[in-house]
């Protein structure tokens, strides 16, 4: 789960080859709403309408590619508008694949980050932010991959892997 930076998708490749990668939906959706507010400003209902199509009809039912087409064919005498629609036409085309949410739901993965960080603040926070804790970066570190190995049923494969390190 990413916000579509190319390096968040390096690291993915990188460190869980073949992975699943997903665009928040909520990231792909301030694009367009960033977009809206320069295409229509000063005209807030203008903007929810010109989102509704975008959104609800393109984005949200994984239309990508019709998405991108949208966007291009969009015309401007503003040169910065243009240079903003053409960046937001390729970050869609160049995250296309991330963005099936239809699909993703369909094999009952999460189009949102909030259950990730829900579960980051479960995990983590509520094991190194109690009361009075204070933790240098390794021990928190080495508490965190106790915690993920414990919750995660991989308890003795971490103090194996310690062992042979």
């Amino acid at each position: 789960m990413g916000d579509g930076a190319e390096w968040i998708w390096n690291l993915a490749e990188q460190h869980f080859l073949g992975s699943v990668q997903i665009v928040d939906i909520y990231h792909a959706r301030q694009h367009l709403w960033d977009l809206a507010r320069r295409l229509h400003p000063n005209h807030e209902s203008a903007q929810k309408i010109w989102m509704k199509v975008q959104k609800d009809r393109l984005l949200d039912k994984g239309r990508l590619e019709k998405l991108v087409t949208t966007l291009r064919s969009i015309d401007s005498n503003n040169a910065e508008l243009l240079n903003k629609i053409r960046t937001e036409a390729e970050y869609f085309e160049r995250n296309a694949d991330r963005m099936r949410c239809p699909e993703f739901r369909r094999q009952h993965l999460f189009v949102g980050s909030g259950v990730i960080e829900a579960g980051c603040k479960t995990v983590i926070g509520s094991r190194l932010k109690s009361s009075g804790m204070f933790w240098t970066v390794n021990a928190a570190n080495a508490i965190i991959a106790l915690r993920c190995c414990h919750l995660n049923g991989r308890f003795e494969t971490y103090w194996e892997d310690r062992s042979a390190a």
